[in-house]
Parts: C-alpha cells; structure tokens; sequence
C-alpha cells in the first residue's frame, strides 16, 4: 500500500501541467488586475484573463484543508538552507523576501533551488479545518521550471525575533524594493521538527499554475499578535489569503 501510494504521488506529479514559472508570478502580475476584494477577487480571477484560466477550472488547485490524509512513511525533508537573503519587496499582494542562489532542496531525485519567500495573512491552507494567522511559503524552482514549495505556519504567542527582522526592514509603500542583507534567515524560520504533509497543488495567485508539489510543515512557529498587526497595518496586506480549494481526487500523506 505505502508504494502504490509513493508511485501514485509521483504519477500525478509527473502528469500534472507544471509550466514554466517567472517566481515574480507566485505574488505579482501587474497587467490583470487581480486581487482579494472589491471587483477581481478570487472567485473570479479565472474569467480575468484567458492566462488565469486555470484559477476557475483547475482540478488540483491550492489551497486545501489538510484533512483523511495517508499514511505513506515519507522521507525526511531536509532543506539545505545556508545563504543571505538578497532584497525585499512589497509587490502589492505581499512582502516577497527574495534569496541568493544556493539553498536547495531535494524531493524525489530531484534538487530545486529557492527562489523566494513571502507571507499570507490569515494561513491559505487549513490543517484539520484550522486556520492560522500567518503562514509563510518557500518558493524552489528546478531547472526545467517545476516548482516545490514548503509552508511554514505561524501560531499566536512568543515574538518571533527572525520575523522582527524582517517586519522592520519592509519597504514603505507598496511597489518598494530594498536591499535585504540577513544571515541564515530562511533557515531560522524553519521549525526544528519538519515532519510534513505532503499534497500536489498549484499557485495559490494567478496564474494558479498545476504542478507544485506541496510540503506543509506541521509544527507551527510563533508570531506575536503586534507581530501580526505590524503586518497588516504597516502593509494593507491583511486577508491575502485565497479561499480553500477542492481536493477531488487528490491524496494527501505524510
């Protein structure tokens, strides 16, 4: 049962359209206008543009509810995460903090290379119907453009001193790019345990491309409450979340 469920996972990776992927596309597209209120909010973004198609008719769309998932003995998950951030930037649906080349992470043979890291406000994905008030995702690209991403969710409580560094270095409006200069910063942001949740999925903004395989970390991290407000006050980027998605026909294990 454990390998027809591995095969099975790596069947529909394989089949699923993937594309290739701009990492400025996961959170920026300026020429549709899309967004999470007023006229163009998700539940029309697949009628905004014939490249955005895929956010409406899309069968394997993210985010999920995690929730009946298999148990399957994954492998352990161990980023190779040792560079310095490179520069931040409000893009206008969220702070993106982009990475020096070098940070790794193998799945399936495969080595993909972090691109980027960026925030949602509350959680995109829900863990047994639960949400959070931040999560984090770690955009990897391979060579051939397939992408991997690893989800950080953040709980009310401690302040986060590697969030503070971050919070106090965004850029004042939205559109601003800054360098950005933090050691190990993606790493610190990882929880120590990194047993996951594993699902195929796609870009949770427009293009809402298929393919990107999903690996949601399941021990949250912390995030004070004037953490979070910072967030939403100094950004306007609170409820940047897209609505839950079906999961249909798709397995989740870990």
């Amino acid at each position: 049962m454990k390998k027809n469920i591995k095969y099975l996972l790596s069947l529909a990776a394989t089949l699923t359209l993937t594309g290739s992927y701009c990492v400025a596309n996961e959170a920026k597209t300026h020429t549709e206008h899309w967004g999470y209120t007023g006229h163009n909010t998700p539940e029309k973004w697949g009628t905004l543009s014939e490249k955005f198609r895929e956010c409406g008719v899309g069968l394997n769309q993210s985010p999920i509810n995690i929730t009946h998932s298999l148990h399957a003995n994954l492998p352990p998950l161990n980023p190779d995460y040792s560079h310095n951030s490179k520069s931040i930037v409000d893009n206008g649906h969220t702070i993106q903090v982009n990475m020096e080349a070098g940070d790794t992470l193998t799945v399936d043979g495969i080595t993909f290379e972090l691109k980027q890291f960026h925030f949602h406000s509350p959680s995109e994905n829900h863990i047994e119907g639960k949400s959070f008030p931040l999560e984090a995702h770690f955009v990897h690209l391979d060579k051939d453009g397939n992408i991997a991403v690893i989800a950080v969710m953040f709980q009310e409580g401690a302040a986060n001193p590697e969030l503070e560094k971050i919070w106090t270095n965004m850029p004042n409006k939205e559109g601003d790019s800054k360098e950005l200069k933090l050691k190990n910063i993606a790493k610190a942001l990882l929880p120590q345990d990194k047993h996951y949740y594993r699902f195929n999925g796609s870009l949770t903004t427009p293009p809402c491309s298929e393919g990107v395989r999903w690996f949601v970390l399941k021990q949250p991290m912390s995030v004070s409450k004037e953490q979070i407000k910072k967030f939403h006050d100094d950004t306007m980027h609170h409820n940047n979340n897209r609505p839950i998605q079906p999961l249909d026909a798709r397995m989740i294990v870990e």
